[in-house]
């Protein structure tokens, strides 16, 4: 102790002045972005189709996939049949620019073939098996189209299409964003869908092909930088932010209730995570088990 005063009594004097400023720029930068502020105006959330009025929106991750294999459509109808309020899926590309439901690069650990999905026409994906690794009883279960998706959900089920980076191709004439918006607008789904994507070069593409089309951050932190989410949503002109619920701080509740920013919190399949997340205010959780978390919203809630 007595040598690291000595040291110090050696230094050149600093003045409180200067200390004071610097603590309290300390301060500021440890307390983060939360003086922030939102650049834009949010796009409107999506219409719930299903909706009990809690403010809170159960969210199927890629349907009822504890329940059935996901990004099938026996996980959407089972998502239906739950109530859930909304339903998630992933989106990548055959090789002849179809969108299709898909979470993986590769369709090795998800269907009965092997190789990657961007390499498989339309044609050959729907051969494949997409049911047999999670029952047997879903034998025979074909990998769906966004299109066949649209088609059952128009009028009946909020949707969550996150796009998936390997989906992305330089030229956009051969990429999946005006696809994907095409379809969405041939059905007339605008106001029933958020898309999301990890990939940031998507959600500009999206922002900027469609701006009226909500679109929320999944937050990539190599591509943030560390910045604050509000700092990314703004350079994205983004619509809401989800993040993982090991992501969600404090500091970032914080940031994103004062910017009135819808958020989304991944993937949650633990009843008190749920119940403890539904307590700090988020707006809406992916869940591989939609029943359970209803009923946790249930009991947390009040209904009208």
């Amino acid at each position: 102790m007595n040598t690291i005063l000595s040291a110090a009594q050696s230094r050149p004097s600093i003045s409180i002045a200067f200390l004071l400023s610097s603590a309290l720029l300390l301060t500021s930068c440890q307390s983060g972005s939360s003086s922030v502020e939102l650049t834009h105006e949010l796009a409107p959330f999506p219409s719930l189709m299903i909706d009990n009025g809690d403010g809170f929106v159960v969210i199927a991750h890629r349907g009822a996939s504890g329940y059935a294999p996901e990004n099938t459509m026996p996980a959407m109808e089972l998502a239906y049949e739950m109530n859930a309020e909304m339903i998630e899926v992933d989106v990548m590309l055959s090789s002849d620019g179809v969108p299709v439901l898909f979470h993986d690069a590769k369709v090795d650990e998800l269907t009965d073939g092997s190789g990657n999905l961007k390499d498989f026409t339309l044609q050959e994906l729907q051969a494949l098996d997409a049911g047999s690794w999670f029952d047997e009883a879903y034998a025979g279960t074909p990998i769906p189209t966004l299109e066949e998706l649209l088609i059952w959900a128009q009028g009946k089920m909020t949707l969550n299409i996150e796009i998936k980076t390997e989906a992305y191709r330089e030229a956009l004439s051969e990429s999946v964003e005006p696809r994907v918006i095409a379809l969405v607008e041939q059905y007339d789904m605008a106001d029933q869908v958020l898309f999301s994507s990890f990939d940031y070069r998507i959600l500009a593409r999206l922002k900027e092909l469609a701006p009226s089309i909500p679109a929320a951050v999944l937050y990539e932190p190599v591509q943030s930088a560390r910045k604050g989410p509000v700092t990314v949503v703004n350079s994205l002109q983004a619509d809401g932010f989800n993040c993982s619920v090991r992501e969600y701080s404090e500091q970032w509740q914080q940031e994103l209730t004062q910017s009135s920013i819808p958020v989304l919190i991944y993937t949650v399949n633990e009843r008190e995570q749920m119940a403890e997340l539904i307590q700090r205010g988020v707006q809406g959780i992916f869940s591989d088990y939609p029943d359970v978390l209803a009923e946790v919203a249930a009991e947390e809630l009040p209904t009208p």
